[in-house]
């Protein structure tokens, strides 16, 4: 005996609800499966859940596109700011600079290694910890650091600053359309199998194949389990 199962996907769940909603149009009231509110209920949810799964997807795609842009942006960056901290250590080996004035990169413990860089986050704190500290540097009188200069440094950290608050803007828009779309889920799934338990107990009566199709007509799903035939 074949077995429905409620939709697993939005899509699926969008799917249900139409074929549903179209099958009972222009159906006569009297003919009607479906209960006049579970069918107004249906409605107005597909128009709801519909609009809120484009919405989501709109913003997912937005913020996937922008991921890529940023990557090369947070990547010069990275480049940018590593060959700079490494000027600097050049300088403090040769006795350019103090050594002690590390500290005022947070740089002191280092052993003049280049910190971790590798996550965004990490290349944010890092960039602003280091520009600052030069800028310190320069303003107590000491010599500032060539190739790469503060000032290429700073615009290309800029560029990169701006596009990840950006995209954390664009993620939390993501997020909050897919919580939207959640919250609606168990309604759809609730008018859903509404829906079917109307659409079964109606054809209840027919012959197995005859009532098989006629509820497919709404959108039921069946399975077979293993061994079965369809």
């Amino acid at each position: 005996m074949p077995y429905r199962r409620l939709p697993n996907t939005d899509l699926a769940r969008i799917r249900a609800l139409k074929t549903a909603v179209q099958k009972s149009a222009g159906v006569e009231f009297r003919q009607s499966l479906i209960d006049n509110k579970t069918l107004s209920d249906a409605e107005t949810l597909l128009l709801l859940f519909e609009r809120k799964c484009k919405q989501y997807r709109q913003y997912y795609e937005i913020q996937v596109k922008a991921g890529k842009q940023l990557q090369q942006k947070a990547k010069n960056a990275r480049i940018y700011l590593s060959h700079f901290i490494q000027v600097l250590y050049m300088c403090v080996m040769r006795s350019e600079i103090k050594s002690e004035q590390l500290a005022l990169y947070g740089l002191e413990n280092h052993n003049l290694i280049v910190p971790e860089l590798t996550s965004n986050e990490l290349l944010l704190s890092w960039g602003k910890k280091v520009l600052q500290g030069e800028e310190l540097r320069t303003a107590k009188g000491g010599v500032p650091i060539f190739n790469p200069s503060l000032a290429k440094v700073k615009v290309i950290f800029s560029i990169f600053e701006e596009e990840y608050a950006k995209q954390i803007v664009r993620h939390q828009n993501t997020l909050r359309a897919l919580k939207e779309v959640e919250a609606l889920r168990e309604d759809v799934d609730r008018v859903i199998c509404y829906i079917w338990n109307q659409v079964e107990k109606y054809n209840e009566k027919n012959a197995l194949e005859d009532r098989l199709r006629k509820n497919k007509e709404y959108g039921i799903i069946y399975y077979y389990r293993k061994g079965e035939k369809s």
